[in-house]
């Protein structure tokens, strides 16, 4: 159990990794051209499906209890649409 546990938390760690490089393209402008609107709004969004994966994971959220898990999901869902909001509307 204690081995498939660290072999999990090893692929997410890649996976952190991996989203880390891709959103750093996404800032040089891989895949969007002139469309750095798009770039912003998706490293936005990996940004913070990696911050759910660290709490999750690595500050073992995953086993806090409901309401404390509800509190992070709630929190990490309007603060990403709050930010892609304002960068939307020019605020």
């Amino acid at each position: 159990m204690i081995q498939a546990a660290k072999h999990y938390i090893s692929w997410i760690w890649v996976a952190l990794i991996f989203a880390t490089g891709l959103s750093w393209q996404f800032g040089h402008g891989l895949g969007f051209g002139d469309q750095y609107h798009y770039a912003a709004v998706a490293i936005l969004i990996i940004t913070f499906v990696k911050v759910r994966y660290v709490f999750l994971d690595f500050m073992e959220l995953r086993a806090a209890p409901t309401a404390l898990r509800l509190a992070f999901e709630a929190w990490a869902v309007i603060v990403c649409a709050l930010l892609i909001f304002l960068y939307w509307s020019g605020l």
